[in-house]
């Protein structure tokens, strides 16, 4: 008996000692309405587009398929790491059906530096028997579509509909686009910023569609470069007259 009291002794304290995770920031609402929160949004387009005119993916690739696979590989780690993974991954993988016939343990070992190789691996595969199975191995241009492939969720069937085919379906929310659009106080209905869907939708109703791709692209290069996390330089960020969080970060 004593030793099962220790036990659960033990078992308490190692509970009460266990970190508690860290709140998300919530998604503040500024105090304007509709149509003065859609002109600041649109000088914050045209300032983003003076910034960074060429805005577009970091992750290399040379088709469609290469694009989602680099995009599923950077769930969880960063575009460079991926660049520096996908030209040997690309040569031995050309097509869907090269990826639907790989073998686990060597497509794990040639993607384990992008992290959970596991899951990303059966990812990789599933899609690749998708295509090669049901799409003759080509990549489909619809959402529905793209939903259909293991791996695949919103965010990267934005990415390849956008970015590869020219179609603005949505917008792709990452970290940094979450961020920002908490930053700038772009929400209406959103929690925070990992309220993907609702962040997407927020975006989609005040932004002109043909420019959602772009959108996207271009807050991705401006939390990297300017408005980062841990450390916003809000001092020469173009954006700091339309953003309500300005100066108040540091």
């Amino acid at each position: 008996m004593p030793k099962l009291k220790k036990k659960l002794a033990k078992k308490v304290i190692a509970k009460k000692r266990r970190p508690v995770a860290a709140k998300r920031p919530p998604a503040k609402r500024t105090r304007e309405n509709a149509t003065a929160r859609t002109a600041r949004a649109v000088r914050i387009l045209a300032e983003l587009r003076e910034l960074y005119p060429q805005a577009t993916t970091a992750l290399q690739h040379n088709s469609a398929l290469e694009l989602l696979v680099a995009t599923i590989l950077s769930a969880q780690c960063t575009d460079e790491r991926v660049n520096m993974v996908t030209p040997n991954l690309f040569r031995r993988y050309p097509t869907a059906a090269a990826f639907a016939d790989a073998e686990p343990a060597e497509l794990e070992a040639m993607i384990r530096s992008t992290g959970f190789f596991r899951n990303k691996t059966k990812s990789l595969i599933g899609t690749g028997r998708v295509l090669r199975d049901e799409f003759g191995g080509c990549m489909p241009d619809t959402m529905d579509d793209l939903l259909k492939l293991p791996g695949v969720a919103r965010k990267t069937a934005n990415c390849v509909l956008g970015t590869w085919f020219g179609k603005n379906e949505g917008i792709v929310v990452d970290t940094h686009v979450g961020r920002l659009a908490v930053r700038l106080g772009l929400l209406t209905t959103a929690r925070d910023d990992k309220d993907a869907l609702k962040i997407e939708n927020d975006l989609m109703t005040l932004f002109p569609q043909e420019s959602w791709t772009y959108l996207a692209h271009a807050l991705i290069q401006h939390g990297r470069r300017v408005c980062s996390a841990r450390k916003p330089d809000c001092a020469t960020c173009g954006l700091a007259n339309d953003c309500p969080s300005a100066g108040k970060l540091n």
